[in-house]
């Protein structure tokens, strides 16, 4: 077992899998092969130390990754258990199904998703008169994470210390949009015991501080914690982890700060920086050797990121055979752009290359429209990542309604699914449930029960509906969910009424969904149940779900991230693209060239960067990326060279805006209280550092009121030192 656990790892990945205790850090490059040495180092705990993998907590940031590890640990240990390997989010219901009661819920709380928040917001909307010009669904949303997340941190006090009546009220007396907002989502939430994402991880940092000894539990129990993608950990996430290993000490981190680019979602790359100051004794390996990328490519990337400052100095070293150079054009618009790349797929594709193997990345969507014309025109067949996720699909999420309801009986899936296929459900009929369950304070579902032999419900099929739910609710515990859920969707009438529509294309969704729960099943073995797959399905992204038609791949470099494709375009090199035009700050611009080295790190055989004059948006001229001349040119090869002209025009550019960046809070010299000097104005106390108004407030001593000091001239500040 020994020799099969650390066979075919490099003297680093070795180092990593058998450094087990205390605080490690590994700084791993892209396509270092950082999953197998996790994988490995897991089963290494299990077969060598004899841990119980039980006893081991593995978190990724994808489902699929997670899945993927379970796999490849399973068979490294031939161990069904595989220890707590998942989410943050999913580590977080395994928590709360087990310790819910320290918070009032029931173990069979229901995980929300985007699809049923939306559901929540209409009844909210319908209930106080709100139009979606006062918000827009996706904008309550983001409100509803950003309150949570900054402005409210404690709002879960609402959920768990106020009843459902005192929360109800609070909710009728909001006289804002945004508290009506806020508070009619909280009371749905605690009516159906709902949480969301965000409430997963607050919930349980909750119950962990309120409660000593299931911290202590859950702390006693992981022995061992390791964290894949550590450089896009946020603070809720560092503090459950700080929480976790307060015990045993026993912390395995692994990440590329190299690879931060989500910041703008709470992600911190000084986590990772820094991790040696927060944990003395921190045992740092470096994982270097590329498996991934052509020297070629690798050689691009490292000559770009090298710009960087904020960073650990490193050099990404490829272990692959050469490939072709990497490549540079530059076309006179964004059509050309798109007809160049086209010729060069058709290329490829007549080379024996599938259109599956090519993928083309992109700062933001709209880069799209002009690839998508010539595509449409040369009939290249392309898909684009974005729109409707796998499981936000009507029929996905119709199929999993009909689980629920009969796991949950809760009133977001007897909305959805009563009249689906027809029942003669209509409005009038819906109108009187919700106002028998408002009177009588019960579900919708308990109410049409109570309420079957009203002279309301004839003519309809309710009662078959009733007999349809209550049948398999009996049957949970007697069959697998994938035999559940042929049986009901069979059973119910719902894939009859597809198959008379004649969509095909919705009954393949169909049909993958199923394979998906059988594959769920086999990875979880006998601890598979209906509410745990629910609540994990409620978890899944976009990223979980392959595709595997022959189409060229087109993606944000965002959604890219963690993938590897053998061929990769990566277009619209422009200033104001790729760097964004809302780069404001330094920290932004590295986190923007980050963004490019991701992108040109996902290629493994060809690399073809590209960018088009021309204008954008406000008229402005395009110009070269930095990012383009940022890389050594004897590393790329030019199809074109750019003219003398071109290139001083963009250095120029570049230039200029930087003098309009902004420093960085942690490079101004003086923080929110410190004493400053103004040459004029003389001293006085920094009250506020603002970014969104891009001014230092400062209270002279000379004046009666602050002052605010623009960002840019904060060089005109000088600390006081204090003796």
């Amino acid at each position: 077992m020994m020799e099969d656990v650390l066979e075919g790892l490099n003297e680093e990945q070795i180092d990593a899998v058998t450094s087990t205790e205390g605080f490690i850090r590994v700084i791993a490059g892209a396509g270092s092969g950082k999953t197998r040495a996790l994988t490995r180092r897991f089963a290494y705990l299990v077969n060598e130390l004899g841990i119980r993998p039980g006893n081991i907590l593995c978190v990724t940031f994808t489902n699929k990754a997670a899945n993927e590890m379970r796999q490849r640990i399973h068979q490294l240990t031939g161990d069904n258990d595989t220890g707590y390997i998942n989410t943050f989010h999913g580590f977080c219901v395994s928590v709360l199904q087990e310790d819910s009661h320290a918070v009032s819920y029931p173990k069979s709380f229901m995980v929300l998703d985007n699809s049923d928040i939306d559901a929540m917001l209409s009844i909210i909307y319908e209930e106080r008169g709100l139009t979606l010009r006062d918000m827009t669904y996706a904008n309550a949303r983001d409100y509803f994470e950003m309150r949570k997340g900054l402005y409210e941190p404690d709002y879960y006090l609402h959920m768990i210390q106020m009843s459902l009546e005192d929360l109800h009220q609070k909710y009728l007396e909001a006289d804002n949009v945004q508290d009506i907002l806020f508070y009619g989502y909280l009371y749905q939430e605690k009516k159906c015991f709902g949480l969301d994402y965000n409430d997963l991880i607050f919930f349980t940092l909750y119950i962990f501080k309120q409660n000593e000894e299931i911290r202590l539990k859950w702390q006693k129990r992981l022995e061992y914690i390791m964290i894949d993608e550590f450089q896009d950990i946020d603070p809720p996430q560092y503090e459950l982890m700080e929480q976790l290993c307060g015990y045993h000490g026993n912390l395995f981190v692994v990440g590329d700060p190299d690879q931060t680019i989500y910041t703008w979602r709470g992600a911190n790359v000084r986590f990772l920086l820094d991790f040696d100051q927060r944990f003395v004794g921190t045992k740092t390996i470096m994982m270097m050797k590329n498996y991934r990328s052509s020297p070629e490519i690798v050689n691009c990337a490292n000559s770009l990121i090298d710009k960087n400052r904020r960073r650990i100095k490193k050099e990404l070293i490829s272990m692959c055979d050469s490939s072709q150079p990497s490549r540079y054009h530059h076309a006179p618009s964004a059509e050309k752009e798109a007809l160049w790349m086209a010729e060069e797929i058709e290329r490829l594709h007549e080379s024996g290359i599938d259109y599956r193997d090519i993928t083309i990345l992109y700062r933001a969507h709209y880069i799209t429209r002009s690839i998508e014309d010539v595509f449409l025109k040369k009939e290249i067949p392309y898909t684009i990542y974005s729109g409707v996720q796998f499981f936000g699909r009507a029929e996905i999420k119709d199929a999993l309604s009909y689980l629920r309801m009969i796991a949950m009986k809760d009133d977001l899936s007897f909305m959805r699914i009563v009249n689906l296929p027809r029942r003669n459900m209509g409005e009038r009929r819906i109108a009187w449930l919700q106002k028998e369950s408002a009177e009588k304070g019960i579900s919708l579902y308990e109410a049409l029960k109570q309420g079957i032999d009203d002279p309301v419900f004839a003519n309809t099929k309710a009662r078959k509906f009733i007999d349809l739910i209550e049948k398999y609710s009996r049957s949970l515990s007697e069959k697998p969910v994938s035999v559940l859920l042929g049986e009901i969707l069979d059973e119910s009438g719902y894939e009859m009424m597809l198959r008379t529509e004649g969509s095909q294309t919705r009954l393949d969704n169909l049909a993958e969904l199923k394979q998906s729960v059988h594959e769920y099943e086999v990875s979880c073995g006998e601890e598979t149940d209906l509410t745990s797959y629910l609540n994990h399905i409620a978890l899944f992204t976009n990223q979980d779900v392959a595709e595997y038609k022959d189409q060229v791949r087109m993606m944000t470099i965002h959604t890219a991230k963690g993938l590897e494709f053998p061929y990769v375009f990566l277009c619209g090199m422009n200033e104001g693209i790729l760097p964004s035009r809302k780069t404001n700050t330094e920290m932004q611009m590295e986190e923007e060239r980050r963004l490019a080295f991701v992108a040109m790190t996902r290629a493994e055989k060809g690399l073809y960067l590209s960018d088009a004059e021309g204008q954008n948006f406000d008229r402005s001229s395009r110009y070269v990326s930095r990012f383009i001349l940022d890389i050594d040119k004897e590393l790329l090869v030019y199809d074109n060279e750019l003219k003398a002209d071109l290139v001083k025009e963009s250095r120029s550019y570049i230039e200029r805006s930087e003098r309009n960046v902004l420093p960085d809070a942690e490079d101004l010299p003086f923080r929110e209280g410190d004493r400053v000097e103004h040459r004029v104005f003389g001293p006085g106390t920094v009250e506020k550092i603002d970014y969104q108004e891009e001014a230092v407030f400062v209270k002279f001593d000379s004046m009666a009121t602050s002052r605010g000091i623009s960002l840019r001239a904060a060089s005109k500040l000088k600390k006081i030192l204090v003796s």
